[in-house]
């Protein structure tokens, strides 16, 4: 099957959704949400049978011109995978989050106006297939605008909160500021280099010292590209958005906001920095230091930041640019060597992989103390070992991992990090993350601390899990433990 027929079929999905909630009289849109996560799940297995047309030279679509934007490589095939294992979990949680949806929708009470919610993520998870194939930066920007508007919908949603309508403003205002650092950063980058074509921009850098291409010039077009895609990773200096954003917008939203739609960028990003990182590009040091500064100061203020947070979510919000500063570290110390483990871009493939089942398994637990208890403040986590130990005990595993704890997945990701920037010899990097790693330890075990040791409300009552939320929350927490012993499984599909 042609590896463009992903794309198409995941359009056809959401369109089908809209379709089953305009025209199907429908009291609960639980079938929605069932049917996008299964139609998803279908489309999944059909991408290990897909091919490019190096797979099949001879065939018709192999000669379209289609392959001239767009490439289906290991890595493309890996993050359409991670794309559609995101999406389907955060339509799993958004159908036991529709109590809340309905709540603050057009029908206080009932499901109507809740359909297109189940939808919307499925056309992002397109866009980001789209961006993982991304060979030319006209193509790669049409991607990101599908994804950016779509989530401009999907912050905003609950039309009578206002903080999710404050969420949707301040997010809608950054957004469209980083699309003009985007744009024109493609327009200086073009101008420098006479293409859009990633691939040819890189041929093109190898005259670059004898006046071929003006260096000036190309440096100040990567530098407005570098902030846009800032935005969409997290990473200082437009990480400005997200901890209001988080808060404010459903949880199911800020969960995709926090996994798909950072794993989007950074996909996007590994794909713009390859040409101008080779070991012949004159430009590739300074590219570095950008990226190394940008590092830094994600890494120092995430960590930071987080410390003195009450709130679950807005904690969740400064991990996530916390996390973000390890990944550019990564990417700073740019390695394209054979072993896998040693290369910048499967380093950050395997770290985002952890991160997907740690955090969605983090907000599946969040969605549910915010049903069930009304708050989101840490507080509400407390004697949480007492009302459900063994949704606890999870919990506990999934904090410790994005800490970093040995014999977890999120310790594997971390050290690799740092073997990286150490064969880079970016040791004052090392310095800034192990700080910030430092730092996690605290504002993550802060939760471990309220769940274990601080006694519960008054009020508090046994916390009970839906069934999809409670297999959900097992399998990612197992996820977890068996990648932190065994990661071979994520380094088979890098392969």
């Amino acid at each position: 099957m042609p590896a463009y027929y992903l794309e198409a079929l995941t359009v056809t999905l959401g369109i089908a959704l809209l379709m089953l909630e305009a025209f199907v009289p429908l009291a609960s849109k639980k079938i929605v949400g069932i049917s996008a996560a299964a139609g998803l799940a279908f489309i999944l297995i059909l991408s290990f049978f897909a091919i490019g047309p190096d797979a099949k030279p001879a065939a018709a679509w192999a000669k379209w011109e289609l392959w001239n934007f767009y490439q289906y490589d290991s890595l493309a095939r890996f993050y359409k995978g991670f794309a559609l294992v995101c999406t389907i979990f955060v339509v799993l949680m958004s159908v036991d989050f529709r109590s809340i949806l309905a709540r603050f929708t057009d029908e206080p009470g009932t499901e109507k106006g809740t359909g297109e919610y189940y939808a919307l993520p499925v056309f992002a998870c397109a866009g980001m297939m789209w961006m993982a194939s991304a060979k030319d930066l006209a193509g790669a920007f049409v991607a990101l605008e599908l994804v950016t508007i779509t989530f401009y919908i999907l912050v905003s949603y609950l039309r009578r909160n206002v903080g999710s309508l404050e969420a949707g403003v301040k997010y809608l205002i950054l957004g469209a500021l980083s699309t003009g650092f985007l744009v024109y950063g493609i327009a200086w980058i073009y101008g420098a280099t006479g293409t859009m074509n990633l691939a040819e921009i890189g041929a093109r850098l190898v005259p670059l010292g004898h006046g071929a291409v003006s260096q000036p010039s190309l440096l100040f077009g990567i530098a407005l590209i570098l902030i846009a895609l800032g935005f969409k990773i997290g990473a200082v200096p437009m990480q400005v958005w997200i901890p209001d954003v988080y808060q404010g917008a459903p949880t199911p939203t800020t969960a995709f906001l926090s996994v798909g739609s950072k794993a989007a960028g950074f996909i996007l990003l590994i794909r713009f920095l390859t040409p101008f990182m080779q070991p012949d590009s004159p430009v590739a040091a300074k590219v570095t230091l950008m990226l190394a500064i940008m590092a830094g100061a994600t890494l120092i203020y995430g960590n930071l930041a987080a410390i003195a947070q009450t709130n679950f979510k807005r904690l969740l919000a400064y991990s996530s640019i916390a996390h973000a500063g390890f990944l550019v570290l990564a990417l700073a110390a740019w390695s394209e060597t054979s072993a896998a483990f040693l290369s910048s871009a499967n380093t950050v493939s395997f770290y985002l992989a952890t991160y997907l089942l740690m955090t969605l398994a983090s907000f599946f637990i969040l969605a549910q103390i915010r049903i069930q208890d009304g708050s989101e403040e840490i507080d509400a986590f407390n004697g949480l070992g007492k009302r459900n130990p063994v949704l606890a005990l999870g919990l506990t595993v999934i904090m410790a991992a994005l800490a970093g704890v040995p014999l977890t997945a999120g310790f594997i990701g971390k050290f690799l990090v740092f073997y990286l920037a150490a064969q880079a010899g970016l040791w004052w990097g090392i310095v800034l993350a192990a700080i910030g790693a430092a730092a996690g330890f605290y504002y993550y075990f802060k939760i471990i601390r309220a769940v274990w040791w601080e006694a519960p409300k008054a009020d508090a009552k046994p916390l009970v899990l839906p069934q999809i939320t409670r297999y959900c929350v097992v399998g990612l927490t197992v996820a977890v433990i068996v990648i932190g012993v065994w990661p071979e499984p994520v380094w088979m599909l890098l392969q």
